[in-house]
């Protein structure tokens, strides 16, 4: 049975999700401030975020019908029948009382007991994030049914992440860390967009209105390009204002993947031959925020 909790938690989906706190955690090291336990802290938080919306959204497509013999992903926990929709509900519950208590532990070691304002802010924004993992496709107005999801990841894996984490380490923002806020933010959009062009037919048919099915195959392509290059772009203007050493640019290695897989992309005519590229993407997103890392560190 363990293993099928294991399955149902997508293990490939982790490495995408911390992508921004890596990113906000390197900015900060970068400048001098750094912490390892919030650090620690800070992913295990974001996992637990991330494996909390993976169990809602194999229950919410689940009892909705949307994964069915029509989807073209691999078989769902509910979808096969491994894990009944009591048992997900009560994984869902569990994963809720952990994440919460991590997201608890990392406001408490930033900010201490005594400034007030960030820990309530920074409990709302713990509320709203485990709140947005469920109601992407549980729910009847579950936003992921209504072509929200696109916004929801921008806002959650981009500036929350980024910049969220970036604050728990110098208790300050800068408006320049949104713009790899930006860059992480669009590619993990543009890793839903991926899954949402897969799944475009079988979507129709659930009535899961993704912004791919509102807008349709061909503008969802054109979308996917401008996604993938004004990530990029958003990342080179950060460089530019704080350049001091060509390590700077060691992000532009993850774009070597990525523009291969822009011309998968571009070229593919059949969407479930896209579903190998939701892996290529989600890595090469978390290669990316490596190399950014690492580029701010060595220069």
């Amino acid at each position: 049975m363990i293993k099928h909790y294991i399955k149902a938690a997508r293990l490939r989906t982790l490495p995408l999700s911390v992508s921004g706190i890596i990113v906000g955690s390197f900015i900060a090291a970068s400048q001098g401030n750094f912490n390892l336990l919030i650090c620690v802290l800070a992913l295990l938080t974001t996992i637990g975020f991330q494996i909390i919306s993976n169990f809602a959204n194999d229950y919410g497509d689940g009892v909705k019908g949307t994964d069915n013999l029509d989807r073209v992903g691999p078989e769902r926990a509910l979808q096969s029948g491994a894990i009944s929709p009591n048992q997900m509900l009560s994984a869902i519950k569990i994963s809720v009382g952990v994440t919460f208590v991590l997201a608890v532990l990392l406001i408490y070691t930033a900010f201490g007991k005594e400034d007030f304002l960030n820990l309530f802010i920074f409990f709302i924004l713990g509320l709203m994030s485990i709140v947005a993992a469920i109601k992407y496709t549980m729910g009847k107005k579950a936003y992921g049914y209504s072509g929200f999801g696109d916004f929801f990841v921008f806002i959650f894996f981009g500036l929350v992440s980024v910049c969220g984490s970036y604050y728990l380490f110098t208790k300050q923002l800068d408006f320049t860390i949104f713009l790899p806020a930006f860059s992480v933010g669009f590619l993990s959009i543009g890793v839903l967009n991926l899954n949402n062009m897969r799944d475009r037919a079988s979507d129709v048919k659930a009535g899961k209105k993704t912004l791919v099915v509102k807008i349709g195959s061909e503008f969802a392509k054109y979308y996917h390009y401008y996604l993938l290059i004004a990530a990029f772009l958003f990342a080179f203007l950060y460089v530019m204002i704080y350049y001091k050493s060509p390590y700077q640019f060691l992000f532009v290695l993850a774009y070597i993947p990525i523009a291969k897989h822009f011309m998968v992309v571009y070229k593919n005519e059949v969407p479930k031959l896209l579903d190998p590229e939701l892996k290529k993407l989600a890595i090469s997103t978390f290669l990316f925020s490596i190399l950014f890392g690492l580029g701010l560190i060595l220069s």
